[in-house]
């Protein structure tokens, strides 16, 4: 029998389908460096996919552009600044990938736990009919994390995980440096088409003619493509932490509820209180700042 302190309410509005009876009890909350990783076939190949794509620009902006250069300091100068940025995008993308977006824990709507949060009267508690948990504000089932993350702006294929409240700096960092590295790379081949012009094809490239023109084309082909996605991807992830509202809640035009903060402020809760060089640095874990582990519709 529910108590007359607190309402339950099914966030799909069927009453009949989730009972706090049939929860499992709240497993054990682990520390922040279990690993997350979801395994997805679609998400998997993608990443797969992104790693691949980042080492063949590796490999044509080294072994092709960089190696047959006259200038030794133009080689240096350009691997340091195209390897630094190849080695940002990727650990980016594995700590968006293998970090645990803000997941919900799983099965917690018991009837014990429910009574435990001490709710005042009159407030309402959502719970989730597909994981068995109590759905948190801002919160929304992911059908292929099979949880409901926190926060939750999408689910991303090419990271093969959900961008949530704990991951979405990683997500950020990512699209900028790919973005970054795309440009780049477009950069020195159109520098090395110039210069072969000039030169004897022969000369310029440690491979054939007709090779290094396809493996520069393909180069052209996916730097260009991929600046134009992750760039639009990062100026609307900013966007969308500076008005502090997810991309599922702009989609589906959710009504606002929560307290609005300066854009400053909103940018410090995802990147880390307080600014420095480590916004920049996907081996920085951010400080949120003080939130509640849950906050509950009233």
């Amino acid at each position: 029998m529910k108590s007359p302190a607190h309402r339950t309410r099914d966030i799909e509005r069927q009453a009949g389908y989730l009972r706090p009876e049939h929860c499992a009890p709240p497993p054990l909350r682990y520390g922040s460096d279990t690993m997350w990783f979801i395994r997805d076939g679609c998400g998997i190949v993608c990443g797969v996919i992104t790693w691949f794509l980042v080492f063949y620009a590796e490999f044509v902006v080294v072994f092709v552009v960089l190696l047959p250069a006259k200038s030794v300091i133009y080689s240096l100068f350009n691997g340091l600044i195209f390897n630094a940025l190849g080695v940002l995008a990727l650990a980016s993308h594995a700590k968006a990938m293998c970090t645990d977006p803000g997941a919900v824990p799983k099965g917690n709507a018991t009837k014990e736990f429910i009574e435990s949060l001490q709710l005042k009267p009159g407030q309402v508690v959502y719970k989730c009919p597909k994981c068995c948990s109590i759905k948190p504000d801002r919160a929304h089932h992911c059908s292929v994390c099979k949880r409901c993350i926190k926060k939750m702006d999408h689910h991303c294929p090419w990271v093969n995980n959900c961008v949530g409240e704990s991951n979405q700096k990683y997500f950020v960092l990512f699209t900028m440096y790919i973005s970054l590295i795309s440009f780049h790379a477009l950069i020195l081949v159109a520098f090395h088409f110039v210069f072969c012009f000039e030169e004897d094809w022969t000369k310029c490239s440690n491979f054939s003619p007709p090779a290094t023109v396809i493996l520069l084309i393909l180069l052209c082909f996916e730097a260009l493509l991929f600046l134009i996605f992750t760039a639009v991807m990062f100026g609307t992830q900013v966007h969308s932490i500076c008005s502090d509202e997810t991309g599922i809640e702009q989609l589906k035009k959710e009504e606002r509820r929560w307290a609005k903060r300066s854009k400053w402020m909103n940018l410090k809760v995802v990147f880390g209180h307080p600014f420095s060089i480590a916004w920049l640095s996907p081996f920085a874990t951010p400080d949120h700042g003080k939130a509640d582990f849950y906050q509950y519709i009233v």
